[in-house]
């Protein structure tokens, strides 16, 4: 009798204390919770031979820019699995291997294939979900919805008590406009497993998308203390704290979760949040009237120095021209935005002409030329999604572009913008910012 997994495939392994570490590997990894790594390693060690276990190891090391790692790791795992894994299993660690070599689009395709037959299969059929997932860095405007649409397709394979899935579907509904079903969702998954980074992610996305500022706020306040600081979310999740009280103009308690928690300095978590959530809070605090000190700008360059030196990936991309900008290295963003460009042209950049063109309005905003940032902008706002990531961590480029005209004297433009944001949620910054078109 073949041992199960966590949702009941059965695993090429006839070794219990294998199966048992891996289930738990899984759970850890599918909550974001420390620990999987150790997991692993366990059934590793119990069972060379047990592929799905090297597997996800693999995916461990790929998660943290391991690349070397995640490259034997995968290899192990092939090998193994080639030799005496199921069919089910086969296709598992091939759909991995395309992910971690950075075949996208090959990986979203085969995830896609497999999921159909093997829906419960997790691990692979979360590749495509989250933020950071193959349809977010797939370059579609529309990935939002394929989010949805994957989720609600395979929703009839989950128990309702599933705590991955519901924090995933409640994550994607959130996320495509469905706030209300979102939030639901995340918090039932959050209370059948309150050790779970992921569903307290959900929900603080349901609540950034409904305006509840102050919920996100109580919500990491009372939560994150429990979080190992080596959980891979903890830092992105003080992040939305200090996010939320820079809406409410709090610049003091966003600047104290900068210092406390999000700063390389003192963030453990994986280096893409570091990054783009360091760079994304101070260009905020700025775009935003708070002086930034140069240490902190100076810090983050420091970090992402080694981190994305060459173009190509267009979430990156756009985060490390806005470092460059603020830090006065223009050629930087030139170099960056040129080769963009020419990627654009050869038709190997997934998404688009709307990542040189964010690239360069960086550079004009820090420059003062709120007039050209805007004309770059604008045309490209419907394309902005395709640059990956969440809504909340895509609205920068929406608030620079606001920013822009009501510093570049388009009030008009201004205003219509800020009455459409303001019919979707409550905001007291973008309240306070229409009155001054109301005076």
């Amino acid at each position: 009798m073949p041992h199960p997994d966590s949702r009941g495939l059965p695993l090429s392994t006839s070794c219990e204390s294998a199966a048992t570490q891996y289930r738990a590997g899984v759970d850890l990894l599918l909550s974001a919770w420390p620990g999987a790594d150790a997991a692993f390693d366990a059934a590793i060690a119990a069972d060379p031979d047990f592929a799905l276990a090297h597997a996800a190891r693999a995916r461990l090391h790929a998660m943290r820019g391991e690349m070397a790692m995640a490259h034997a790791r995968i290899a192990t795992a092939r090998d193994i699995a080639d030799r005496n894994g199921t069919a089910r299993e086969r296709s598992h660690v091939g759909v991995l291997s395309l992910a971690i070599h950075g075949r996208s689009p090959a990986a979203l395709k085969a995830v896609l294939a497999h999921a159909d037959c093997w829906p419960r299969d997790v691990i692979v059929l979360g590749l495509p979900l989250g933020a950071f997932g193959l349809f977010a860095f797939s370059g579609m405007a529309d990935h939002d919805q394929a989010r949805v649409d994957l989720c609600e397709r395979h929703a009839r394979h989950f128990t309702a008590d599933d705590w991955w899935f519901l924090a995933y579907r409640g994550w994607s509904q959130a996320e495509n406009g469905a706030v209300v079903q979102g939030r639901d969702l995340a918090e039932r998954s959050l209370a059948l497993r309150p050790a779970n980074a992921n569903a307290v992610h959900a929900l603080a996305h349901a609540m950034v998308e409904g305006g509840a500022g102050t919920d996100i706020e109580r919500l990491v306040q009372d939560w994150l203390p429990g979080y190992d600081r080596g959980g891979a979310l903890h830092g992105h999740l003080a992040w939305h704290a200090a996010l939320a009280a820079l809406v409410r103009g709090d610049v003091a308690a966003a600047t104290a979760i900068h210092d406390t928690h999000v700063r390389p300095a003192v963030s453990r978590g994986l280096p893409l949040n570091v990054l783009t959530d360091t760079v994304s809070l101070l260009w905020r605090m700025d775009a935003y009237g708070y002086p930034v000190p140069r240490a902190l700008w100076d810090e983050a360059a420091a970090y992402a120095a080694p981190l994305h030196p060459e173009a190509g990936f267009a979430f990156a991309d756009v985060h490390m021209a806005m470092l460059h900008a603020a830090t006065g290295e223009h050629a930087a963003v030139l170099r960056r935005a040129d080769a963009l460009a020419a990627m654009v042209e050869a038709g190997t950049l997934a998404a688009g002409a709307v990542v040189p063109a964010i690239c360069r309005a960086a550079l004009a905003f820090a420059a003062a030329d709120y007039a050209g940032c805007a004309r770059l902008l604008e045309p490209l706002a419907s394309e902005v999604a395709r640059i990956g990531g969440s809504g909340a961590q895509r609205e920068i480029i929406e608030d620079t572009l606001l920013v822009a005209l009501m510093r570049g004297g388009e009030t008009g433009k201004a205003r219509d913008m800020l009455d459409r944001r303001l019919s979707r949620r409550p905001s007291p910054r973008d309240a306070a910012w229409r009155d001054r078109f109301a005076r």
